[in-house]
Parts: structure tokens; sequence; C-alpha cells
């Protein structure tokens, strides 16, 4: 019997233990899609105690602690930092054969060396000990350091003054951190949140937005801004692709529709949806940036919730959208006008993972290995189970050979053994394959594939700026 959590954790034989220990552990991270707060970095933020830098926003851990019948008081209420903790304590035990007991128990042994198991009992212990450490050197540039984070891109509105970026930028950190333009609220049209949104637009960009031009041209502006702060990722999180696209003129009817706080139609919204997609695509194709679509999830489901406590809060779930159909059209659209840039597919829903796997092979270049990827098991997905089938997926119809890789897609700073799961859990895969005589064991083959995906891949896949 293995014991749990050892040094051979999810490797179960000795060529998934030396590609894991001796290649795939000691590549950089190249965290290019997060949820991190520049402001943390720019700040160098020192957390106060294990609450804040584990629990105030993993909205994971939330969902499971009111699955083991937590009051709200202990989750995102008004308790004390210390009473939150011991009340994700005891859920723990609860979390058996969740990624949540594999990721808190890695995450407590790699940043505070504890080997405890988390429960009730521990968790003073657990508590005082992590909040030592927490004093000492674990600032958000010590925690970038330890892991070896060589790049760390952050999601940011169009409105976003993009502040926090400059400061790090001046700053002496040797993490590069970027911002990523994430417009997802450009497609909010017909809401009240969508003409708040488009003044602050205005205010950013110092343009006076009256009608489709000029807002084209505000957006076109934080594009640049954002360029040259060194981003080169865009990113949409959707429920599906919007593929119908309507003229500029229908467009603009629609927007002016909108300033006047009419009421958009359902196929007004997604004709203008669909228009600004390829509006923005053909933005990220002039500047060479790399473009991701974070498809499927069906967001904030619980509307009592989302008014007691706010969106973004854990009541979301796995969508079932239709997906291929549009999406393809979309891609189709872009590559008729010679206007397709590097694209990321993320699918929520694991009905998707073959249709995904396969879509991305009917739209690559012959100029640019891998140029439309499928991305790494993302949300709901990004667990065992998850990332073996998204990885068995694309080995069985595309190029396991050319994956950028894993993300953390976090908003935690103790995130980071999400890349040592993923790791393991692809080393583990070509071992088993290595022992059962299906791949060769030539450690020059196996050697460049495992480091190629977990860095290389995605370090040139990218081109990110380099470090001056």
């Amino acid at each position: 019997m293995k014991p749990f959590l050892d040094k051979d954790f999810l490797l179960s034989n000795s060529v998934a233990q030396r590609l894991y220990h001796e290649h795939a552990a000691v590549q950089p991270i190249l965290d290019y899609h997060c949820h991190l707060s520049p402001k943390d970095i720019a700040e160098n933020r020192r957390f106060k105690n294990l609450h804040e830098i584990w629990l105030e926003g993993d909205h994971y851990k939330w969902r499971a602690m009111r699955a083991n019948g937590v009051s709200e008081r202990y989750i995102t209420g008004d308790a004390t930092p210390d009473e939150k903790f011991l009340a994700w304590a005891r859920t723990v035990p609860y979390t058996l054969r969740n990624p949540l007991y594999h990721w808190t128990h890695l995450e407590l042994q790699r940043y505070f060396g504890i080997t405890d198991l988390l429960e009730e009992a521990s968790a003073p212990s657990v508590w005082d000990r992590a909040n030592t450490a927490l004093a000492a050197d674990l600032t958000t540039h010590g925690i970038l350091k330890r892991f070896g984070v060589e790049v760390v891109c952050t999601t940011d509105d169009p409105t976003d003054d993009l502040r926090h970026h400059r400061t790090i930028a001046r700053s002496n950190l040797r993490t590069l951190v970027f911002p990523a333009f994430r417009p997802d609220k450009a497609l909010a049209i017909g809401t009240a949140e969508f003409i708040a949104w488009v003044g602050k637009l205005s205010a950013a960009a110092q343009v006076d937005i009256r009608d489709l031009n000029s807002l084209l041209d505000a957006l076109r502006k934080r594009h640049d801004e954002f360029h040259s702060l060194g981003c080169r990722l865009s990113d949409h999180g959707l429920d599906h692709c919007f593929s119908a696209p309507c003229s500029e003129q229908i467009a603009n009817t629609i927007f002016a529709k909108a300033l006047q706080s009419k009421v958009i139609s359902d196929e007004e919204h997604s004709q203008f949806a669909a228009f600004m997609m390829l509006f923005f695509a053909r933005l990220d194709a002039e500047r060479e940036w790399t473009k991701q679509l974070h498809l499927g999830a069906l967001r904030n489901v619980n509307s009592a919730a989302r008014q007691a406590i706010g969106a973004d809060s854990g009541y979301d779930t796995v969508g079932d959208f239709p997906q291929i159909a549009a999406l393809a059209a979309y891609l189709d659209l872009l590559a008729q006008e010679n206007a397709l840039p590097r694209m990321i597919l993320y699918n929520n829903n694991p009905r998707d993972t073959f249709a995904f796997a396969t879509l991305i092979g009917s739209f690559q270049s012959g100029h640019e290995p891998g140029k439309i990827q499928y991305g790494s098991a993302w949300w709901f997905l990004d667990q065992k189970e998850g990332i073996t089938e998204q990885i068995n997926a694309l080995s069985n119809v595309g190029l396991l050979s050319r994956l950028i890789g894993m993300v953390t897609d976090s908003r935690s700073f103790m995130s980071y053994p999400r890349h040592e799961y993923f790791r393991r859990i692809l080393c583990d895969l070509i071992g088993k394959d290595v022992e059962r005589g299906e791949l060769p064991n030539d450690p020059a083959l196996l050697t460049r594939l495992l480091e190629d995906v977990c860095y290389r891949n995605a370090r040139n896949y990218l081109k990110l700026p380099q470090a001056k």
C-alpha cells in the first residue's frame, strides 16, 4: 500500500516517476490564464492569515462547505477568519475523492511543509504554523519565486486603468506579469450594466462614445494600451459562441437603441455579440495575439443567492449548450478572411471533449504548429478524470506533443500545485503506456514530450515579451 501524498503521488511506475522528478517537476511555470489580483502583486501583499490567502475568494471550497451544511456566515459572512478556517477544516474530511482533498493537502505541504491531515483536531496547529510561515517569506513575490513562476497573465477588463501593471513593470520582480484583455461586458448589450460599462470605457479610453464607430475606436485604444504593457492574450467567457453576425449598419442601429435604453431582443443581442466577436478576433489577429474562448459554463443560476451574496460566488454549473456548429462557423468566418488568430478553446461540459479535440484539427495552419489549441481541462473538468480525458482525447485525434500545458485559472496564490497535479497525471499516463509496450521506452523522445508540454510549447506559442 502506497502512503498518501508521498513523493511518488499519482506516479504508478518507475518510468512515470523518472519523467516527473527529472523532467516535468523542474520546468518553470507559465501561468498564462488566471484571475490573480494585479494589485496584490504590485503591492507584494503579505497575507495576515491562512483564511486570507486560502479561503477568501475560493468558490470551490465555498461550494463544498455549503454542501456540507455550513452556514453562509462561516463562508462569506461576518464570522472571524479563524472561525471560517475551522469550518473549512471540519469540511475537509468529507471531501474524500473530491479533488479538493488532494489540492488541500498538496497546498499545505508545498507552501508550509505541513503533512498533517486537515480536520477539526489538527486545525489549530495548522492555523498557527501556516500563519507563522505567511509572516515570514510568503508574500506574493515570495510565492512566485518559490514556485518558479516565470510568467503570470492576469484577467483584466478593457476599462481597467492598468496602473498596477505599470507598477509591476517598474519593479524588480523577476516574474513577468502581463494583463490579458477580457471584454465580456461588451457583449452584455441591453442591460443596465452595459450602459454603465460603456461610460467607464469612454473615460478609460478618453473617447466620447456616441455610436458604434466611437465604441470600436475606444476598444482599439484600450487594446493598444494593453499591448504596450505586454498583453498578448485576450479571453472570452461565453456560454456558447456567436456565429451569425449582422452588418455594421445593423450593429450601429442596435447599439443606438441600447444607448437610448430601449429593449434589445434576443436576436439583436446575438447579432451584436457575433459582430463584436469578429471585431475582437480581427484586433487579435492584427496584433498577433492569442485568443482564448472559455465556453459552456452556466453562471449564477441561484438568483436568491446572487441577490444576497453577489455574482460569481460559487453558484455556477456545467451548461448544456450546443457548441460545435456555432464555434465551427465562427472559426470558418475568420479563416475565410485570413483573420483567424492563434486560439485556445476550453470546454466546460465533458460531453464536448472529443468534439473540441477534433474541431481544432479542421483549422490548423501549415505555417504554425498547434495554432488552434484544445485548452487544458477547465473549471469543473479540472480534476484527475477531466485532465485524463482531455489528454486522451487530444492524443487520439490530435497532437498531444503540441499541447501548451496547464493553467491555474485561479484567484488564489495557493493554487500553483495545480500545475504539479497536471504534470503528475501526464507523466503517469505516459509511464503506463511505456509499461504496456504502447510507447517506446526512449528517454530522449519521452523527455522532449514532457518538457515541451509542461513548458516549452507555451513559451514558444504565446509570443510573450521576454525579460530585458
